[in-house]
């Protein structure tokens, strides 16, 4: 079973293909719901993404999420489990600042 990203990537393609061909972002919306049905991504997102494949918007067109900066997917390392795991084990009055 694909994941939810490798879905969107694959409907990001379609997208650029149908752009490609000349179809409307209605159209292509449309022929994406009967094969993705609920899975398909809205009609706002699909605009979104025609506009970027016919060059209107001036940002590169790639397919992937480019990385962002900000908080990591997961806080919860292993590492950093047993790090604290320590300090509370040394000082069980420990603060969390």
């Amino acid at each position: 079973m694909a994941t939810s990203n490798d879905l969107l990537i694959k409907q990001r393609s379609v997208i650029e293909f149908l752009a490609a061909e000349g179809c409307s972002a209605p159209n292509i919306h449309a022929r994406m719901e009967t094969v993705y049905g609920e899975m398909c991504i809205s009609d706002c997102a699909v605009c979104k993404w025609v506009r970027i494949f016919k060059g209107e918007d001036p940002r590169e067109t790639i397919l992937r999420d480019r990385k962002r900066s900000g908080r990591p997917l997961s806080a919860s390392v292993t590492a950093h489990r047993e790090k604290i795991d320590c300090m509370i084990r040394a000082n069980r009055r420990v603060k969390q600042k």
